[in-house]
């Protein structure tokens, strides 16, 4: 007949790393990324000076290079953000109840 509506999608599908994790990792590193964003556009709030050549082009473009700069940034994991993050959820989404260690 048909299967229980539990069961559906209670596997997650392996990834190409080798592990059912890969969504959990993207989305770490995605969390990591908008924090520096947030902390690159608060440095970029704090100039000392006034901008000679700025508009609202030049402003786009900066913001459009920060974004890239922090997918770059949390893609190398090295601020340890992702990390925390993953580590945590694996703890309670694995663990099922366990909790950060």
């Amino acid at each position: 007949m048909t299967s229980p509506i539990s069961s559906i999608g209670a596997t997650p599908a392996p990834t190409a790393a080798g592990g059912g994790d890969g969504g959990l990792r993207k989305a770490a590193e995605a969390f990591e990324a908008v924090i520096l964003r947030q902390l690159m556009a608060s440095m970029r709030q704090a100039k000392l000076g006034d901008d000679i050549l700025g508009s609202s082009a030049t402003d786009n473009f900066r913001e459009m290079a920060d974004a890239r700069t922090a997918d770059a940034m949390a893609s190398m994991r090295q601020f340890g953000i992702a990390d925390l993050v993953e580590r945590q959820l694996r703890g309670t989404v694995g663990g099922l109840g366990g909790g950060v260690q």
